[in-house]
């Protein structure tokens, strides 16, 4: 692991703003700098960096964090190398980490399998540009040199041991462990690709982790992928997601389809926005991963059975996965066409026109696959039948104000009150009108209790926790509020150089303070806060209140043992002590 100490001065040497400029521009407005938030699609601007507080907030979808976050968030590094990466800009040598033999055995075994994977990916490029039959083949599905260029395709000649000419050591282990060789019986080894299309399958740091290999002509599998490894993991990868990536930013959007050529060809269309599954159907894992860049997907199937079973998967695949602001949503091309085919035969207008036009919304395909599958809903018996079959799809969905709209559309389609199917699915409703019907109501205003306030305060300015008496407020009766105060105060007191919002949440990785200093951070509005100097007079202030009522607790507490069991000397003296200190204050 990295030592925190240096992370802790990394952060304090780099400037977010500088960070965050290089890749979003950003204008000053005010104390801080502004900018269209760069995690989801807004016309006016609500992502805010603070440079006093080395930290960056989005008002409207509310991803926030420090450098580190931001380059892990934004460019898809992992925290390694984005620790590299801020420390390349500032000229910090990042220090050899302190790693056990297990730990630097397994690194280098990864690298020693992404070098295996790089080195047959350039040896199967190579292959492509002297196969008359492969470039053939290529030319005739539409393929350009810059498209197959843009995404490493590659051929896999005949034979059962080209890659004997590319590595020496053909028995090496690797290469069964890496997916590029298989293993008879016998022990003898033969390449696992033979005859195919090759392409790469990357991940989000662009690193070839596997490969998919397409028939030329018939045969049997028309698709062939390699299978899992310590790199690869199926049901969360995505084919093209490293080269989609900046284009699903921009359009706020990702079409998602089954195929690599309908990824490539829709790109080669102008239809960059795109990924595809990798021989499995769509995770949860694979929905959380790409709304976490955008606010829209599209699942695009072929119109037959096959592809609406995978709809329906994908439909299921979503709903734990659904937020309020975004959207899922499906498209069925006509049953003669594949992605592939139908942007050959109508380009990239007619792509995008039959997207808009024919793409259904989530909850709609919902509704309307129920009632097809069921059927007959009329009678009792087959309403009581849709209700069976919808009761745990409701129940999954997890955007609570989506789940509202489904339920009550549901409830008119079966003709049964929204209250009633509420109370079948254990679900109790928050705001009741007349007649049954949800009404609208003013959103409370935010007010804090003072512990609030100050575990607040710390979060925006964690340097005002050096004026709190840590050991002064600790006692066991504390309630839980004040005890957060007291943890947060005394574990930035233990960090040398938490100084600012953001080193402050690097300092809380893991830590059990992090959940409720996050729900501080979801508080965030985009009126600024005043500035630390401005309300040290006032923490200072919250901070006595807060002794004067723990000494008040400590008191009571103390009256109740003498007149229960009695007190100690010791314990005799503090009663005393306390009772001068409260009078007098009051």
């Amino acid at each position: 692991m990295i030592p925190q100490d240096f992370i802790d001065r990394l952060l304090d040497r780099v400037d977010i703003v500088e960070v965050v400029d290089r890749q979003v521009p950003l204008k000053k407005a005010g104390q801080n700098y502004v900018a269209c938030c760069p995690f989801h699609r807004e016309k006016s601007p609500s992502f805010s960096v603070s440079p006093q507080k080395q930290f960056y907030h989005c008002f409207g979808c509310g991803a926030h964090g420090n450098a580190l976050t931001f380059l892990m968030e934004h460019n898809g590094m992992g925290f390694v190398d984005a620790v590299h990466a801020l420390a390349e800009q500032v000229g910090m040598a990042v220090p050899q980490t302190d790693t056990t033999p297990a730990q630097q055995a397994s690194v280098a075994r990864q690298y020693s399998l992404q070098d295996c994977l790089l080195q047959a990916a350039r040896f199967y490029k190579y292959q492509l540009k002297h196969s008359p039959t492969a470039i053939d083949y290529l030319k005739r599905r539409g393929v350009t040199g810059e498209i197959a260029a843009r995404f490493a395709i590659g051929y896999a000649p005949s034979g059962w041991n080209a890659l004997q000419g590319v590595f020496e050591d053909y028995l090496n282990p690797q290469l069964v462990e890496a997916g590029l060789l298989v293993k008879r019986e016998d022990g003898s080894r033969y390449d696992r690709f033979r005859e195919r299309i090759m392409f790469p399958i990357r991940n989000r740091k662009g690193q070839i982790i596997a490969f998919g290999g397409r028939v030329l002509g018939q045969g049997e599998p028309k698709y062939l992928n390699s299978p899992e490894t310590p790199l690869f993991e199926k049901g969360r990868e995505l084919y093209g997601l490293f080269e989609a990536r900046q284009a699903i930013r921009e359009h706020n959007c990702v079409l998602v389809v089954e195929g690599y050529m309908d990824v490539v060809m829709l790109a080669q269309h102008g239809i960059d926005y795109v990924v595809a599954t990798l021989g499995t159907s769509t995770t949860s894992h694979h929905i959380h991963s790409l709304l976490r860049q955008t606010d829209h997907i599209v699942f695009c199937f072929d119109g037959d059975a096959a592809g609406k079973k995978a709809a329906w998967r994908a439909l299921e695949s979503s709903l734990s996965q659904l937020r309020d602001g975004k959207r899922v949503s499906f498209l069925f091309l006509p049953p003669e066409h594949d992605p592939d085919s139908y942007v050959r035969a109508y380009g990239q207008a007619g792509f995008e026109a039959y997207l808009q036009q024919q793409a259904v919304p989530l909850s709609a395909y919902l509704l309307q696959a129920l009632l097809q599958q069921q059927g007959e809903h009329r009678s009792e018996e087959g309403r009581a039948a849709l209700l069976q079959q919808a009761m745990p799809l409701l129940k999954a969905i997890a955007a609570p104000a989506l789940a509202t709209l489904l339920r009550q559309r549901f409830a008119e389609q079966i003709g049964m009150p929204v209250a009633e199917l509420e109370r079948l699915l254990g679900i109790k409703r928050a705001w009741v009108g007349r007649k049954g019907q949800f009404t609208a109501q003013p959103a409370p205003q935010i007010t804090y209790s003072l512990p609030q306030r100050v575990l607040r305060w710390l979060v925006l300015y964690p340097t005002l926790a050096h004026r709190v008496p840590v050991e002064e407020l600790a006692w066991q009766e504390a309630t839980e509020d004040v005890q957060q105060c007291i943890a947060l105060s005394a574990l930035i007191q233990s960090l040398p150089h938490c100084t600012t919002t953001g080193q402050l949440i690097q300092g809380l990785q893991q830590h059990p303070l992090a959940q409720p200093v996050l729900a501080v951070l979801h508080t965030l509005r985009p009126e600024s806060d005043p500035e630390q100097h401005e309300l040290e007079s006032e923490f200072d202030a919250a901070i006595a209140a807060l002794l004067s009522r723990s000494a008040q607790q400590r008191l009571e507490h103390l009256k109740r043992k003498d007149r229960e069991s009695g007190l100690s000397r010791e314990e005799q003296y503090e009663m005393v002590r306390l009772s001068i200190e409260v009078q007098g204050k009051r």
